[in-house]
Parts: C-alpha cells; structure tokens; sequence
C-alpha cells in the first residue's frame, strides 16, 4: 500500500505534543466543548486553537461549531487511516 508522504507526516504530527496527547486522552470519552476542554487543560484559548487546528488538519479530530463554541471529538476514519500506515510497517 502506497502513502502520500505529506499526509502522513501531517497525521503524525498530531501525536508529537504532550499537549495534543492530553486533548486526545480528554476526546476519549467522547465530544468536548472547546470551554470544557480550556477547563481542563492549563492553555489559554488561543494555544488551544492552535493545538485543535492541527487536529483537525490531520484528520485525527473533527470539529462542529454550536453557537459560539467549537465542539471537539476523535474521527474514527482518521484513527483508522494512521492505524493503516502502521500496520503496513510490520514486517510480512
């Protein structure tokens, strides 16, 4: 199976701060509202938005807006599509 190099370095860029780990933990139990995740992490809102546009450009969470506020939660096609390329690292 042949990756887009792009894609997949942007996927798992994703997974290279402790702060986006910990929103990923949080997304865990499902949708987030951007205030609820601001609560629980010590960021300010714009460091939140920054982590959450990586995120999303990645394709690991995907994002609807309610009002003012952005709710946040895990995209299952994103997590399958960064479980592919490390399936296909095993050795056959």
């Amino acid at each position: 199976m042949v990756f887009d190099v792009k894609k997949t370095a942007v996927i798992f860029k994703a997974f290279c701060d402790e702060n986006r780990v910990r929103i990923l933990q949080l997304l865990q139990d499902g949708e987030k509202c951007a205030c609820m995740l601001l609560e629980e992490m010590n960021i300010t809102q714009p460091t939140l938005s920054h982590h959450m546009k990586i995120l999303c450009d990645s394709g690991i969470v995907k994002a609807r807006k309610e009002g003012k506020w952005m709710h946040y939660s895990i995209s299952q096609e994103g997590v399958e599509e960064a479980r592919k390329y490390l399936d296909s690292l095993k050795n056959k």
